[in-house]
């Protein structure tokens, strides 16, 4: 499954625009501005399974720096402050990765 089943293309597109240079990543912004936050629940996990690369049940930090990869493969990496930073928020139960549950969260607050 592609992101762009569940998400807009141009929604997509824009965002990762929006936080092309490095540090400048904001979740919450991004989640809002590729129409994910607006998403069910359901579709919420659609989409952590697309990051999810190993399909774990979780994502770990070596995929966290790859998420915007997620939205377009031609996306930048995030540098590692922005991955420490994006984990810690998400994070909830501290062992060291993302659940489903901590990612729908995250997305919704």
């Amino acid at each position: 499954m592609a992101m762009n089943s569940i998400l807009n293309a141009a929604d997509i597109k824009k965002a990762l625009e929006a936080f092309a240079a490095a540090d400048s990543f904001d979740h919450k912004k991004f989640f809002e501005m590729v129409g994910l936050k607006a998403k069910s629940a359901e579709d919420v996990k659609k989409a952590f399974l697309v990051l999810d690369a190993d399909a774990s049940g979780f994502i770990e930090e070596e995929e966290l720096k790859f998420v915007l990869k997620g939205f377009a493969s031609d996306s930048r990496d995030l540098t590692d402050k922005e991955t420490k930073a994006f984990l810690n928020e998400a994070d909830k139960d501290g062992d060291g990765m993302i659940g489903i549950d901590e990612f729908v969260a995250l997305v919704h607050e």
